[in-house]
């Protein structure tokens, strides 16, 4: 298949693009998956997600990691960027985040496997950390650890 034909009907990639004023109106693009049928892990780090206390307005941070193996598509990285950033004007507790980005994902992919590591600074003195994944992963897989330490200042 010709580049120019996979990145055919993109709306943002190579444009000039602005994240969506909510994660809800946001355009998340895919392409097709090179290599389909094999057990390959994508990941994406994004250390410094940002969203809204629902209740006070204060933005909570976070180190989100998210690992999937593709079906028939790839997410395209840069409607993932404008995506996660849609978030930064966004209320919501840090559950309802993490399992919106991984709802949003999973529709859209449909992989073979996936998973998120919501890793949350804290807010009063707890973090919350929120996982979730598709299931078991194919077996023989290399599935590297997240990378993030548990919580002693997550520095």
């Amino acid at each position: 298949m010709a580049e120019a034909t996979i990145y055919e009907g993109l709306t943002q990639l190579g444009k000039d693009a602005r994240p969506a004023d909510r994660p809800e109106d946001a355009v998340l693009e895919r392409v097709p998956a090179p290599n389909q049928g094999q057990n390959y892990v994508v990941r994406f780090t994004a250390p410094e997600f940002t969203s809204l206390c629902p209740m006070t307005g204060q933005p909570d941070f976070a180190h989100i990691v998210i690992d999937y193996i593709p079906g028939e598509w790839l997410v395209e990285s840069k409607s993932l960027k404008l995506f996660l950033t849609s978030f930064r004007n966004h209320g919501a507790f840090h559950e309802a985040c993490s399992m919106m980005i991984a709802q949003r994902l999973v529709d859209l992919l449909a992989p073979r496997w996936f998973r998120i590591g919501a890793y949350w600074y804290p807010r009063g003195g707890i973090p919350i950390d929120v996982f979730w994944q598709s299931g078991a992963p194919p077996e023989g897989v290399f599935l590297p650890d997240q990378g993030v330490a548990p919580y002693r200042g997550r520095g």
